[in-house]
């Protein structure tokens, strides 16, 4: 039977194997996930399939820049502790590294040689499992690039250089000649992101979901009200949540009394050129995870036979 790509991956991000040995593992039990998984252990290719269970939500993140080029990636373990492990931080150094040259594709990532090792990042996370005996994966990757300016970063609660709790990318895209001012100004907006978390650059690129439902409160909040009065209720909610909540249009942290966008146009003239936000990504540790709520009392209880 054809195997697919999904289903590899399922298996792999389940068991830590090797992409090629989960393919074989699905190949042998024609599909089947939880056979799959009885395969690889038997087969010795899955020290990390009796963790596989474990929610991972803890661990960091990782940025590297290179000029017009920068990559942020999401490593993940299941505790805090191992985040300060020094194993585990050059493996996410060692990541955010190798995200550029595949374009933040995690598969990519997986299978590329891991540095100074005969193996792959994907090999090495399984290595790395067996070692520290924690369920561990590289959840996602992200690269901006920009052919005419820089790429800022901004890294939160940081234990190491590059590494930290939440991470931000913004891509300045500019012909102006004063690269530092550039790259300062990158990093500004960076933590400007990294505070406000903004849904989209500016209103168009906010989810046509999320405005439907901007419009549909403000339109409950206003039962009964003239149409034409309600159409401009709403129009004026918009405008206030796209102050709120898009980049361009929120108050700069750095100096409230004016906006993101007219801070880039203020800093043309330093920077000798246009300036403008090409792209940003924002990565908080564990965001999106459903982490297990454990029932301490009810634990205690158990172990004493109630």
């Amino acid at each position: 039977m054809t195997i697919s790509a999904s289903l590899v991956k399922e298996l792999r991000e389940k068991t830590g194997a090797g992409m090629m040995d989960c393919k074989a593992a699905l190949t042998e039990v024609k599909g089947d996930i939880e056979a799959a998984i009885d395969w690889l252990r038997k087969k010795g290719l899955s020290k990390a399939a009796k963790k596989a269970d474990r929610v991972a939500a803890e661990g960091l993140i990782g940025v590297a820049i290179n000029g017009a080029t920068g990559s942020i990636v999401e490593v993940n373990s299941e505790t805090d502790f191992v985040a300060r492990n020094e194993q585990f931080q050059d493996l996410v150094t060692n990541i955010a590294s190798l995200a550029a040259p595949a374009n933040g594709d995690v598969e990519a990532i997986l299978v590329a040689a891991y540095p100074g090792k005969s193996h792959t990042v994907g090999d090495q996370i399984k290595e790395l499992i067996a070692t520290i005996g924690e369920n561990m994966n590289l959840r996602r990757a992200t690269t901006l690039s920009v052919p005419q300016g820089v790429v800022g970063a901004y890294v939160h609660g940081q234990v190491s250089p590059g590494l930290g709790k939440i991470g931000v990318l913004v891509a300045l895209e500019s012909s102006g000649s004063n690269t530092d001012e550039l790259a300062t100004l990158a990093r500004q907006i960076a933590m400007h992101v990294a505070a406000t978390n903004p849904v989209a650059l500016d209103i168009d690129g906010v989810p046509a979901e999320v405005l439907e439902r901007e419009k549909a409160i403000l339109a409950d909040k206003n039962q009964g009200k003239p149409p034409q009065v309600l159409e401009k209720i709403v129009a004026s909610g918009v405008k206030s949540y796209a102050k709120d909540n898009t980049l361009l249009e929120q108050s700069y942290i750095h100096d409230p009394s004016k906006s993101v966008g007219q801070t880039l146009k203020e800093a043309e003239g330093k920077v000798g050129g246009p300036v403008k936000i090409a792209s940003f990504v924002r990565y908080g540790l564990g965001e999106g995870i459903e982490k297990k709520e454990d029932d301490f009392a009810a634990e205690v209880a158990a172990a004493a036979g109630n």
